[in-house]
C-alpha cells in the first residue's frame, strides 16, 4: 500500500511538471505568434501610404506590374521620337533657348546652361520685384548714389538727386529706356540698399527655377559676380509673361514722363526692342522683351511672343552685333510656331499606366484600387506627333504625404529625350485598402486615424514569470509533501521496530 501511494505521488508529480512545461511552451508559441502578427499588421497599416506611393511611382515611371509580366514604356519610342524632332535653324548666338511659357517645354537650346553676362536683360528681374513689392503710385525719391550711378555713355534719363518718380514712371524708364540710375533707385526703394536688393533678386530667381544665377546689381552693369544663363533668364521670363502689369509696360512702344520737381522738361521714351518697331526687325507676334549690351556681355535679348494659344520665350546671349540677336530670335520663334503644336493632356491620358497594376492583389490588401487626379496640362509636340507618343517620368523628389494616404508626384511628359510638359498628380488609395479580417488594425470609414480592433494583448514576459512562479509553488508543495512522507515513513518504521 505504501508502494502504491509512492507510485501515485510520483505519477502526479510527473504529470504536474509535464503539464506546466507544455503550458509554458504553448504560451510562448502563442505569444510569439501574436507579437509577429501584431508587428506585421502594424507595419502593413503604417506603410500603406508609402506602398501606395511606391506603386504610383512605378506606374507613373512607366513600369507597371501585370499578370503577364513587366512592361517598360519609358524608352520604347525614344529613338524614333528623337528622329522625328524637327530640324532646328542655325544661329550665331553663343547660347540660346526657346521655351513654351506655359508648359516650360524646351523647344530649342544651345549651351543654355553656360554662364553669361546678362547686361540690361537683368532689368526684367528688377522690374518684376518692384511690381510684386510696391504699388504703381508709390513715389521714389532718388538718392545721390542713385543719381550718380551711371556714366554719360550708358543708358539713362538724367535723373537728379532728390528727383521724384512714381513707381509706374520708374518702371517705364527701366524697361523702355533701360535707365541704369532708375533701376538703381528702384532697388534702393524696395530693399533699402543695393546689397539687400541683390539678395532679393537671387532668392526670387531661385524660386522661379534659376539654377546658375547670381545678381549683384539691379541694372546689369558688368560685374564678375553678376551672371546668369539663357535657361535661368527664361525661367524668370515665365513669371514676367504671367504678370499683366509687366507685360503692359514691356510691350509699350512709347511713353513720356511729364516735368518733375527737379526737371522742367518732358522726357520721351521709345521702345528699344527692335522687334516692336518698324525698323526691319518688327515681328507680328511680339508681346514684349528687353535688350542688353555691354562690352563684356555682347548683345543680349529676351523676347516674348504669342501666336494663337502658344506663348513662347526666346533668350539669346553673346551675340556679336545688334542685328544678329533679332535675326536669331525671329528664326527661333518661326521654328517654334511652325513646327510644334500645344496638345491638352488629362488624367484619362495617363490612367492606362495604372490599369494593369496588381500591386495590391494579395490576401492582406485585397484588390485595392488607385485613383488620381491631375489639373489640365498641355504638352508641346511636333506637328506630326500625337499624345500616344508621349512617355511619362516621375520626379525623384516625390513623396507620400502624411494625410489620407495621398501621394503627390511631379511628373514630366517626354517625347523621346525631350521634356515637352510637366504636371502634378495627386494619387489617392482607398481608405479600406486593408482587409479587416486579416489585420488587427483597421481604417475607420469616417476618420483617417488608424484604430485598433478588440483583441487580447499578452505580454510574453509576464506569462513566463507567472509560469515560473507556478513551478516554484509546485516544487515547494512537492518538497513539503516529500518531507511529510519521509517523517511518516520514519514514524511507521519506529513503531514496527518497538513492537
Amino acid at each position: 500500500m505504501n508502494f502504491n501511494k509512492i507510485k501515485l505521488h510520483n505519477i502526479r508529480k510527473t504529470l504536474l511538471r509535464s503539464t506546466a512545461a507544455a503550458l509554458c511552451a504553448v504560451t510562448i508559441s502563442a505569444s510569439a505568434a501574436l507579437s509577429v502578427s501584431a508587428a506585421t499588421a502594424s507595419t502593413a497599416a503604417s506603410n500603406a501610404a508609402t506602398s501606395a506611393g511606391n506603386a504610383a511611382t512605378s506606374a507613373v515611371n512607366g513600369t507597371v506590374q501585370s499578370t503577364t509580366g513587366t512592361t517598360d514604356t519609358t524608352g520604347s519610342s525614344q529613338g524614333s521620337s528623337d528622329n522625328q524632332w524637327p530640324a532646328s535653324p542655325t544661329i550665331s548666338a553663343g547660347s540660346a533657348i526657346l521655351i513654351d511659357a506655359d508648359t516650360g517645354a524646351i523647344l530649342y537650346e544651345k549651351d543654355c546652361h553656360s554662364r553669361a553676362y546678362p547686361a540690361s536683360t537683368t532689368k526684367i528681374m528688377t522690374s518684376l520685384l518692384a511690381i510684386e513689392n510696391s504699388s504703381l503710385d508709390d513715389v521714389i525719391t532718388f538718392s545721390k548714389a542713385a543719381a550718380n550711378s551711371y556714366k554719360w555713355d550708358e543708358a539713362n534719363t538724367g535723373t537728379r538727386e532728390g528727383e521724384q518718380f512714381t513707381m509706374e514712371q520708374a518702371l517705364y524708364a527701366t524697361l523702355l529706356k533701360s535707365a541704369n540710375e532708375v533701376a538703381y533707385g528702384i532697388g534702393e526703394y524696395i530693399a533699402g540698399s543695393i546689397p539687400a536688393f541683390s539678395d532679393m533678386m537671387n532668392e526670387r530667381a531661385r524660386e522661379l527655377g534659376a539654377l546658375n544665377t547670381h545678381f549683384n546689381n539691379p541694372n546689369g552693369l558688368s560685374d564678375t559676380n553678376h551672371y546668369t544663363t539663357a535657361y535661368d533668364l527664361a525661367m524668370i521670363g515665365r513669371a514676367c509673361f504671367n504678370n499683366s502689369t509687366f507685360m503692359t509696360i514691356s510691350s509699350s512702344v512709347n511713353y513720356s514722363i511729364p516735368p518733375t520737381n527737379k526737371t522742367a522738361e518732358t522726357r520721351y521714351f521709345r521702345q528699344r526692342h527692335g522687334m516692336a518697331n518698324s525698323n526691319g526687325y518688327q515681328y507680328e507676334y511680339f508681346k514684349g522683351g528687353k535688350t542688353g549690351f555691354t562690352d563684356e556681355s555682347g548683345y543680349t535679348l529676351i523676347t516674348f511672343a504669342q501666336k494663337d494659344d502658344m506663348r513662347l520665350i526666346c533668350v539669346v546671349f553673346r551675340e556679336s552685333d545688334d542685328a544678329s540677336r533679332y535675326v536669331d530670335s525671329k528664326a527661333l520663334f518661326d521654328y517654334g510656331f511652325n513646327n510644334f503644336k500645344k496638345a491638352p493632356i488629362s488624367s484619362s491620358d495617363v490612367s492606362s499606366l495604372f490599369n494593369s497594376s496588381n500591386y495590391y492583389n494579395s490576401k492582406v490588401f485585397g484588390n485595392a484600387g488607385i485613383s488620381f487626379s491631375m489639373d489640365s496640362a498641355y504638352v508641346d509636340i511636333p506637328q506630326s506627333a500625337s499624345i500616344t507618343d508621349i512617355d511619362i517620368s516621375v520626379s525623384e523628389n516625390s513623396e507620400a504625404s502624411d494625410n489620407n494616404y495621398d501621394f503627390t508626384a511631379d511628373v514630366s511628359f517626354n517625347y523621346g529625350s525631350h521634356k515637352v510638359g510637366t504636371a502634378t498628380l495627386l494619387v489617392t488609395t482607398p481608405k479600406s485598402d486593408t482587409k479587416d479580417t486579416n489585420l488587427p488594425y483597421i481604417q475607420e470609414s469616417t476618420s483617417s486615424v488608424v484604430s485598433q480592433k478588440n483583441c487580447l494583448v499578452i505580454n510574453i514576459w509576464h506569462v513566463i514569470i507567472m509560469i515560473i512562479a507556478v513551478l516554484i509553488i509546485f516544487e515547494i508543495i512537492d518538497t513539503v509533501h516529500d518531507n511529510k512522507m519521509r517523517k511518516h515513513r520514519r514514524r511507521s518504521y519506529n513503531r514496527r521496530r518497538h513492537r
